[in-house]
């Protein structure tokens, strides 16, 4: 049992961005529950990526985001931040994780809000949009989980590609939301991401790792 501690913390150490992320997630969220709901409207849309905000205060505001989640549930994002955010980051280094996040992060909502102003300017979407509240991490995660499919060894790495492309490209087909077109942006940013991947060892195959299990 004093193995599993070492493990998790060694699993951690090596994932320092991931974890750091996490816990200014985890305070801002918790500073979240303590704001008025009239009072966190306004403070998060100060700090959203939304036209109004890029057009006056874009750094800012692609940095601030990205420290909110949007919804105020933060225990589902330290699951998902584990499963793919840490591997990526133990697998890339932090400075190659870290250029994936931002790439998609960045490039997905300058995509999905230039759309939106797009639908503005053609009547397609009230002029009250430019102040849509955008906020959260989604994006970088999405870049993330598609850049992993470089992670997984052929042929095991298509169908893993193949779900991706369907859970973000179902609601793009079905919805067709600014941030739909984000979300699947964001992992096709992902997958552009290949040269940062080049070097970083051999790909995990999973028929490998089920015969380590059976000895």
């Amino acid at each position: 049992m004093s193995r599993a501690p070492r493990a998790a913390w060694s699993y951690i150490g090596r994932a320092p961005g991931t974890y750091i992320w996490l816990v200014i997630l985890f305070i801002t969220t918790v500073a979240m529950h303590h704001m008025s709901p009239q009072f966190e409207e306004e403070f998060l849309r100060q700090r959203s990526t939304n036209i109004h905000e890029l057009s006056s205060n874009p750094i800012r505001v692609l940095f601030s985001s990205a420290m909110w989640i949007d919804g105020g549930y933060w225990l589902p994002y330290a699951v998902l931040y584990t499963v793919f955010h840490a591997q990526a980051e133990h697998w890339l280094g932090t400075a190659r994780w870290l250029a994936v996040c931002v790439a998609a992060h960045v490039l997905a909502t300058l995509i999905s809000e230039g759309s939106l102003l797009l639908a503005i300017r053609h009547g397609m979407a009230p002029h009250s949009a430019v102040n849509t509240l955008d906020i959260g991490v989604s994006y970088a995660l999405a870049g993330v989980v598609a850049v992993l499919t470089y992670r997984i060894a052929a042929p095991w790495r298509y169908p893993y590609v193949v779900v991706v492309l369907l859970v973000y490209g179902v609601p793009l087909a079905t919805g067709r939301t600014f941030t739909d077109l984000g979300h699947f942006a964001s992992v096709l940013i992902g997958l552009g991401c290949y040269p940062l991947v080049r070097g970083r060892g051999k790909a995990w195959n999973p028929k490998e790792t089920v015969a380590a299990f059976r000895g």
